[in-house]
C-alpha cells in the first residue's frame, strides 16, 4: 500500500453509503441517448441502441454508458455548467475512464494521478475523473472533499482560524480520521474517500501532485513577505456528475484558474484569507475611511501579483477580461449550433471589475440542462 494511503475504520462522522432503492428514469436515459445520436450522427440511428438501454433498465434498474456517450456527457455536462465562464473548450475536455474503480485505494491512485496529469508541468489541462456509477444495488465511491486541493483551517483556542475558514469542518473530521498535519497556514488537507460500502480512506496528496505558486508582485519585492501561495488545479470534487438519469457520485473534473478567483476571492475574501486589510496597510493606504477606495486599490494589487505570480511560473491561468471576451465567443458558437447556452450572471460576471467586461451588459438564459454537474442529494 502507497505510505501516503492509510484505511480507516469506519467513524460516525462518516457514514456507509446504504443500497440504493431507485431505479432509472427511462424518458431521461432515452432523452440522453437521442441527444447522443443527433450531435453524433456518425453513430448512426438510435434505435437498437433504445431498445438495449429499455431492456437493461427493466431488468436490472440501469444501463451503462458506452465510452463514446461517457465523453460526450461529461463535455456536454461542462457546455451545460451555468456557473462557468470557461466553457468555449467544452469539447477538448480529457475524460479518463476508471468506471471499474471503486475501491477507496484505487480512488486514491487515480486522484493523485489525475493531478499529476492535469497540471504536474504547469500546462494545466481540462481534465475528468469518472469513477464508478451509483446503482440499485450499490452506491459508487465519493470524494467528500469540496476540491481535489484544499488548504486546511486549523481552528484555535481564541476562535479565530489560521489557514482558510471554508475548510475548518473538513478540517476538523480530517483530525478525527487521525490526520496530524498542520498548523499551517497553506497546509494541503488529505483527501477523504469514502466506498460505496467498507471503511473510509485517508489520503494524504504527495508532493509531486500538488503544484503551488508563490505569490509576488512585480513591483513591490515585500509581497514575498506575505507568504503566499495558491495550487494550480481547481479539481472540484464534490459533485455528482449525471448523465442520462445515471449519477457518478466521484467525478473529478478540472479547467484552469482565472486570476480573479484567487485574488478576487480566495485570498480577499473577509471570510476566506482576508488580506486586503494586510496588502492596505502595507501600501500605506488610508483605511480608516471607505472613500479613499482602499480595498479596490488593494484588491487591483493582489491581481496584479496574482497572475503575475503565475505567468512568471509558467502556470496555465486566465484573466477575467480575456475570459469575458472568450465566453460570448462561446455563447455565439451555442447561439448559432440552435442550442441553449445556460449561465449564471451572478458568477459570470467577474468579481472584480465586472461592469468593465462584455459579460456584465446582458441577462442570459438561467434554464437546467442536462447533462449537468450537479450538488448530491
Amino acid at each position: 500500500m502507497r505510505t501516503w494511503i492509510r484505511s480507516l475504520r469506519p467513524f460516525d462522522a462518516v457514514t456507509v453509503h446504504p443500497i440504493i432503492e431507485r431505479t432509472i428514469d427511462l424518458r431521461e436515459a432515452e432523452r440522453f441517448i437521442r441527444q447522443f445520436h443527433t450531435e453524433n450522427p456518425e453513430a448512426g440511428d438510435p434505435s437498437g441502441r433504445l431498445r438495449q438501454v429499455a431492456r437493461d433498465v427493466a431488468r436490472y434498474g440501469t444501463y451503462t454508458h458506452t465510452a463514446a456517450e461517457l465523453e460526450f456527457g461529461a463535455r456536454v455536462a461542462w457546455r451545460n455548467s451555468s456557473r462557468c465562464i470557461g466553457r468555449l473548450y467544452w469539447r477538448s475536455l480529457k475524460v479518463r475512464d476508471r468506471r471499474q474503480v471503486s475501491g477507496a485505494e484505487g480512488v486514491a491512485l487515480e486522484c493523485v494521478e489525475h493531478l499529476r496529469e492535469a497540471g504536474g508541468d504547469g500546462k494545466v489541462r481540462p481534465t475528468i475523473t469518472v469513477f464508478a456509477q451509483d446503482t440499485p444495488a450499490r452506491r459508487g465511491p465519493r470524494v467528500l472533499n469540496e476540491q481535489l486541493i484544499r488548504y486546511a483551517g486549523h481552528r484555535t483556542a481564541d476562535g479565530a482560524t489560521v489557514g482558510d475558514p471554508r475548510n475548518a469542518e473538513l478540517t476538523e473530521l480530517a483530525r478525527t480520521l487521525g490526520w496530524r498535519g498542520g498548523p499551517g497556514r497553506f497546509d494541503v488537507l488529505p483527501l477523504i474517500i469514502q466506498p460505496g460500502f467498507g471503511a473510509p480512506l485517508l489520503c494524504n496528496l504527495p508532493g509531486d501532485a500538488v503544484l503551488e505558486v508563490a505569490i509576488t508582485h512585480p513591483e513591490y519585492r515585500w509581497f514575498a513577505d506575505l507568504g503566499l501561495r495558491w495550487h494550480a488545479v481547481p479539481a472540484i470534487s464534490g459533485m455528482c456528475l449525471e448523465i442520462g438519469g445515471i449519477c457518478y457520485p466521484c467525478a473529478p473534473f478540472n479547467g484552469w484558474y482565472m486570476g480573479a478567483e484567487i485574488g478576487a476571492r480566495n485570498l480577499a475574501d473577509a471570510d476566506r484569507y482576508d488580506q486586503l486589510p494586510v496588502i492596505a496597510e502595507r501600501l500605506g493606504l488610508d483605511t480608516s475611511t471607505e472613500r479613499s477606495l482602499w480595498r479596490d486599490h488593494a484588491l487591483v494589487e493582489l491581481n496584479v501579483a496574482v497572475l503575475h505570480s503565475f505567468e512568471a511560473a509558467g502556470v496555465t491561468m486566465t484573466d477575467h477580461h480575456t475570459e469575458s471576451r472568450r465566453f460570448l465567443t462561446h455563447l455565439a458558437r451555442e447561439e448559432k449550433a440552435g442550442r441553449v447556452c445556460p449561465a449564471d450572471w451572478s458568477w459570470i460576471v467577474p468579481p472584480i471589475s465586472g461592469g468593465t467586461t462584455p459579460v456584465f451588459h446582458r441577462y442570459y438564459d438561467e434554464r437546467e440542462l442536462t447533462p449537468a454537474f450537479v450538488h448530491h442529494r
